[in-house]
């Protein structure tokens, strides 16, 4: 799961990344690993700066200073394909054909087949096992077949027309063209999120424009008429000029519902739908299930509370609707990250202590309902409600916002490997017992489907395969499931020891400069810098 961003800025004499930071922090819920900011100034040259590490730690104060121009590309990455290399952080950058800068937020499922093209067939090189260099290459490669000195919009249309024709999975992407614009597309089935504003330049007569995963990054930075970027739809920004097109032949349009249920940010909407309101229409929906399962088990419950921070809209609207006290019953320390996509069961088990601390007077002696967006793994569950116990709770009932998850989410979320997810292979009271709980109440999916459409009738269909096995894109098969828990399984070792030898803030920053045609030819040079 990652957070793209593009910035256009209509005066090229202002500075685009200091913006590109904020949102970029504004998005650092999507991906805390490394993020990267790669901007174009005046004479067509990138500058780059990107790292493992946190946005706070990587774009300081000088960091931000040395990235110039009125045009950038930003990314917040946590990888679900390739590696936790350092060099896979993003943005990434090709110098053939024209100069180009890539963000990619989603998963491939067709890596191999793409790979073997670009090797035998397009003969270009790929340094890293991330599928975003795939999809870049893909793109430049594409865009090199028209064989010109400039090219113009209808040329990337096309090559973003035929990359869609090559690449199978999810993909939301922002490109930078050096000295031309930004670009944006979006995969076919429009499964991960991409939106686009504009805003009245505060130094020029004309408009700045912005990419961003989520709204909640035009409404910071007071962009307003926020815009879905349509599935199989590609957008095209230069200083004066909008340029929107659909290149992709139609498809199934199926965001992942999952982004509803707990990546994105209560405050932004995507296609359409109030994260916020879909939260608390889940929540009314549980509580119907709730007092259904409750009554049916002659079970009281004392109070409702959270699991920080996602479930509490919905717990909110749960307690409200069942007429039970709602108490914030765990105190939580922000400085630590999202558990579930920790590496490794211990890891996650240890931080589950350090996130969340329990307050013995919300739980002795009370049958306590902690309601929490999803269970994947269960390490988290296991240990929020053992603390529960630990602190005097009679019994404790788990009430999940989402179904039970059974399936590998392919499309960039970290949801591995089936024999990982404790709702595989087991039914509600065999779940309740490898968690600790006096019983597990789970969401159905079509109310949780219901909850979200009700904001946007207009959208049929959700990306569910994380709860049926269904893939919408289809090309997921027992051999592919295979090959892609071994990777992942092997980025698990790799970020404990890299966590174990590397400083997390060191950073790379660089300048990759083109110059206008000298003397006949254009010249390239990559200058890497390492600082701490």
């Amino acid at each position: 799961m990652c957070g793209i961003l593009g910035l256009l800025l209509h005066d090229p004499n202002v500075d685009s990344a200091p913006e590109i930071a904020e949102g970029l922090s504004l998005l650092q819920h999507r991906g805390q690993d490394a993020c990267g900011i790669v901007t174009c100034g005046p004479r067509g040259q990138f500058f780059q700066c990107k790292a493992n590490g946190m946005v706070r730690d990587v774009f300081d104060e000088q960091a931000v200073a040395r990235l110039i121009g009125g045009m950038g590309v930003g990314h917040v990455r946590y990888p679900t394909a390739g590696s936790f290399n350092h060099a896979e952080a993003q943005p990434f950058y090709v110098n053939s054909p024209y100069g180009i800068v890539f963000a990619h937020n989603g998963n491939l499922i067709n890596t191999a087949s793409l790979l073997h093209f670009l090797d035998a067939e397009a003969h270009r090189h790929i340094n890293t096992s991330s599928d975003s260099e795939l999809l870049l290459n893909i793109f430049a490669n594409n865009l090199q077949q028209t064989g010109k000195f400039r090219i113009n919009e209808e040329d990337i249309f096309n090559a973003i027309r035929d990359l869609m024709k090559q690449a199978k999975g999810a993909y939301a992407c922002v490109a930078m063209l050096a000295g031309f614009g930004i670009i944006a597309f979006r995969d076919p089935n429009g499964i991960r999120p991409l939106g686009l504003a504009s805003r009245k330049s505060a130094t020029a007569s004309g408009k700045d424009y912005l990419f961003a995963s989520e709204s909640v990054v035009a409404d910071a930075a007071n962009f307003s008429e926020w815009q879905d970027v349509n599935p199989g739809e590609a957008v095209i920004i230069t200083r004066g000029n909008v340029s929107r097109r659909q290149v992709a032949a139609p498809a199934v349009f199926a965001p992942d519902i999952f982004e509803y249920v707990y990546f994105a940010r209560p405050d932004s909407v995507l296609d359409g739908i109030s994260v916020y309101r879909s939260r608390m229409a889940m929540g009314d929906t549980l509580a119907d299930e709730v007092k259904r399962v409750l009554t049916e088990k002659n079970i009281d419950v004392d109070v409702v509370i959270p699991v920080p921070d996602t479930s509490r809209v919905a717990a909110l609207n749960l307690a409200q609707k069942l007429g039970l006290p709602y108490r914030e019953g765990f105190i939580k320390n922000r400085y630590v990250g999202r558990t579930f996509i920790m590496p490794g069961q211990q890891m996650r088990r240890q931080n589950v202590r350090r996130k969340l601390n329990a307050m013995a007077l919300e739980f002795a002696g009370k049958n306590v309902l902690l309601v929490d967006d999803s269970i994947v793994r269960g390490t988290t569950s296991k240990e929020i409600i053992q603390m529960a116990k630990d602190v005097g709770a009679k019994k404790v009932i788990v009430a999940s916002c989402a179904p039970p998850i059974r399936y590998p989410n392919v499309y960039g979320i970290d949801m591995p490997s089936p024999k990982e997810l404790v709702a595989n292979g087991r039914d509600n009271e065999g779940i309740a017992k490898a968690i600790g709980a006096d019983l597990v109440i789970y969401q159905t999916l079509e109310d949780l489907e219901s909850s979200v459409r009700q904001l946007n009738p207009s959208i049929t269909n959700f990306d569910c395969s994380v709860f049926t096995g269904h893939y919408v894109t289809g090309g997921v098969d027992e051999h592919y499931l295979a090959a892609l828990e071994n990777t992942r399984a092997d980025n698990v070792r790799a970020k404990a020891k890299l966590n174990g030898v590397h400083n997390p803030t060191e950073r790379s920053s660089s300048v990759v400069a083109a110059s206008a045609p000298t003397n006949g030819g254009d010249t390239v040079g990559l200058h890497n810098q390492w600082v701490r």
